[in-house]
């Protein structure tokens, strides 16, 4: 993949999109059903927002197909994770998201066949793992950060390890209120690490603050997180996320940062924001 055409991303098509289950504690069917037409047609604009502001910023889109009955899979960061063109497809927890196993698989396939991935690699029996929401690259550095408890499998960050050849930091998720370790943590390109202390346990923290040194050290606030602020996209010195509030924007800004903020209220009604709707295909590990 060419990088000077600017990153590339993976999103999926929000026509089969809907909240019809609850498996997270922000995910409102009930809402979603008084105005099913409506929040459809929001999502549609939401989504192509979202997409405008990740080419407007410089990067490359790639985007595929949604699935009936998989309303989820507009989340992509959950369906592998990608480095040095190599996919690790994704298994999932719940049952509700279990059908996006081979709907990813196919695009990932996919991907292979036109030569923008070099190899797919399945999981082992018995391990969870719920792709890049649980497994952020930090380039700075040269490890990655991965999540388990609520969704991916304790042994998970193992297998990634070694799979990849790379250096990982395994977090424990406190709560599942913050399932996936992308609802909570982001790494910036100049090696800030904006985080939701109270979405980690305390061995959590202490691993997070032993790692990053306390100036490049950003905490959100219970509105940032509430916000799905946290879940955001680094596109070089532009971050794409859920609209944020005043206090974070100047915040950002203040660090070099351009912030594009995106209204993406359509799909924090089911717990995701602009980084779970995105999967990064181009990552370098060196």
């Amino acid at each position: 993949m060419d990088a000077a055409s600017g990153p590339a991303y993976l999103l999926v098509e929000p026509s089969h999109y809907e909240v019809s289950y609850t498996i997270n504690p922000w995910m409102q069917p009930g809402i979603w059903a008084e105005d099913p037409a409506g929040h459809r047609r929001e999502a549609q604009a939401a989504f192509a927002s979202l997409t405008a502001s990740l080419r407007d910023a410089g990067g490359t889109v790639e985007i595929a197909d949604g699935v009936t009955r998989l309303p989820d899979m507009v989340f992509p960061a959950n369906g592998g994770i990608v480095l040095d063109g190599r996919a690790l497809l994704a298994r999932f927890r719940y049952p509700q998201r279990q059908g996006e196993e081979a709907a990813f698989r196919a695009v990932f396939d996919g991907l292979k066949a036109r030569g923008r991935l070099d190899e797919v690699i399945i999981l082992p029996d018995g391990l969870t793992q719920e792709g890049a929401g649980d497994c952020i690259w930090d380039r700075t550095r040269r490890l990655a950060w991965t999540g388990f408890g609520p969704r991916s499998s304790p042994a998970a960050p193992a297998f990634i390890a070694e799979t990849f050849d790379i250096e990982v930091r395994r977090l424990e998720l406190a709560t599942e209120r913050f399932y996936h370790l992308d609802t909570c943590f982001c790494v910036l390109p100049g090696g800030e690490v904006l985080f939701y202390p109270q979405a980690f346990s305390k061995e959590g923290n202490a691993l997070i603050r032993d790692t990053v040194q306390a100036d490049l050290l950003i905490e959100a606030s219970d509105e940032d997180a509430a916000r799905f602020c946290v879940n955001a996209v680094a596109v070089g010195h532009t971050i794409v996320m859920a609209t944020p509030a005043d206090r974070l924007t100047r915040v950002l800004r203040e660090r070099g940062y351009a912030v594009s903020p995106v209204p993406l209220e359509p799909f924090i009604l089911s717990g995701g924001g602009a980084y779970c709707m995105t999967l990064r295909l181009d990552l370098r590990t060196h």
